[in-house]
């Protein structure tokens, strides 16, 4: 080991890090495909105010359909390493995912499908 790995610390990032943010890349997305329609909509429907999104669903308007597609593709890359991590074997020399971060992945992988599916489906 070197100075500089020692000096660095030369630690590999925990394992989940990347499907966490693929996954948070892909829900802001979706969020914002679908701020200009489905999400006023519902959450009208639910009971709260909506004004707030006025702001992001104008800025989000022109950009629909690249918003959607960058969407759906970190939420797919999300959860394929999401996916894949299921079977992988920890080791001294790598760190595991906690239950807890795949458990909140997971639940931003379903939220974000929704929002995606809501993007599209409301015009």
């Amino acid at each position: 080991m070197t100075a500089v790995t020692r000096f660095i610390g030369a630690r590999r990032p925990a394992r989940g890090f990347g499907a966490a943010l693929l996954t948070m890349t892909g829900l802001a997305g979706s969020f914002a495909a679908a701020a200009c329609c489905a999400l006023p909509f519902l959450l009208a429907t639910a009971g709260f105010g909506t004004a707030w999104l006025g702001g992001i669903a104008f800025a989000a308007a022109p950009y629909r359909v690249p918003l959607l597609v960058v969407s759906a593709i970190s939420l797919t890359g999300g959860a394929a390493l999401w996916w894949r991590q299921r079977g992988a074997a920890c080791s001294r020399t790598s760190a595991c995912t906690r239950p807890a971060v795949r458990a909140a992945t997971l639940t931003g992988l379903l939220a974000g499908l929704v929002l995606l599916y809501l993007g599209y489906a409301y015009v």
